[in-house]
């Protein structure tokens, strides 16, 4: 039976605060956890004013002390921005806390311009994004070697297990990278427009199934999925509930155009140009939208294509009772 994850960006509603957005997601959290949710990760995002998701790893610290049993991980830490070893000692401090339920999903979007820089202030050099990867392997499995450039060095606290690793991608390299160093794929549906994707993904999954090499992050290859997904009682309702995410998804501004995610009215008054319906339309197939007989449909569909052994949705809605009902449509759906 395929296994179900939620990826939440702590995301914060019109008339609502940052505050209330964090508390949002651990009542999410809680939730999915007692629908039987496998794991609950949390977005990385910087000056987006409409997402409290700037710092992962302290909200999962925050959701693991709320929850007993979902494993808890990050969608993903953006790897390009922070030391590997900065980002090892985290996650060792995650795991000694909560044994056996942290979850490392790594990303290499860099975000803006700005936020780029901002982040990147001041470095010498930029770490390669596979190396990067291959020294959190090392740092997280005490795997320093005399050939490493920093050999000697060790990643506190030291600790008998390690989180479970993923790369979280939208292309064959990083899938047999992840094979490679067996740990987990995660192919987003969600990041891009156009039909590629599909042939391109399910390419991905395959070279990773092919070429999966165990261990001590991963025994056996694992691949999972991640859609947007508005699901809601009735198609008429869901269809309301994605015009938000349509008018989300345009990214007018550099997503600081919205100071929150947007209700379904705000979309409606936006004054769209011919441009920005034709984008609205391609954007569509970042999304599974409908009432949970068609979604349930379509969501089966990817995981036949795909192969796939788990299905992480994100469900961007406006409205913490709509996130609420769509998870718990979700659960029963898939029991």
């Amino acid at each position: 039976m395929v296994k179900l994850g939620i990826l939440d960006y702590v995301q914060i509603d019109e008339e609502s605060n940052a505050s209330e957005a964090l508390r949002h997601t651990v009542e999410l959290a809680k939730l999915a956890e007692s629908l039987g949710y496998t794991r609950f990760w949390v977005a990385e995002h910087h000056n987006v004013p409409a997402f409290a998701s700037s710092s992962p790893e302290l909200v999962m610290m925050r959701l693991a002390d709320a929850t007993t049993r979902i494993r808890i991980g990050s969608g993903g830490v953006m790897i390009p921005h922070y030391s590997p070893y900065k980002v090892a000692e985290n996650f060792r401090t995650l795991e000694a806390f909560h044994p056996g339920r942290i979850d490392l999903g790594i990303g290499n979007a860099v975000g803006t311009a700005l936020v780029n820089r901002t982040l990147n202030e001041n470095k010498q050099r930029k770490v390669g994004y596979e190396e990067s990867i291959v020294d959190l392997t090392q740092y997280l499995s005490d795997e320093v070697d005399k050939e490493h450039r920093f050999s000697g060095i060790t990643a506190n606290p030291v600790i008998p297990t390690v989180p479970q690793m993923w790369v979280l991608s939208t292309g064959v390299r990083n899938a047999k990278m992840a094979a490679k160093l067996g740990i987990g794929f995660t192919f987003g549906l969600f990041p891009i427009a156009g039909m590629d994707k599909f042939n391109i993904g399910i390419q991905a999954a395959k070279s990773y199934r092919d070429e999966f090499q165990p261990s001590a992050f991963m025994p056996e290859p694992t691949v999972s999925i991640a859609p947007f997904v508005v699901v809601a009682e009735t198609n008429e309702l869901a269809e309301a509930y994605a015009e938000a995410l349509d008018f989300w998804l345009l990214g007018v501004d550099n997503f600081s155009y919205l100071t929150a995610f947007p209700s379904v009215e705000t979309a409606r008054q936006y004054p769209y140009t011919e441009k920005e319906r034709a984008t609205i339309e391609a954007n569509r197939i970042r999304m599974v939208v409908g009432d949970i007989d068609s979604v349930t449909a379509q969501i089966n569909e990817l995981i036949f294509q795909f192969k796939a052994d788990e299905v992480l949705f994100v469900p961007l809605l406006p409205g913490i009772e709509a996130r609420k009902k769509a998870i718990e449509l979700l659960a029963n759906a898939f029991k």
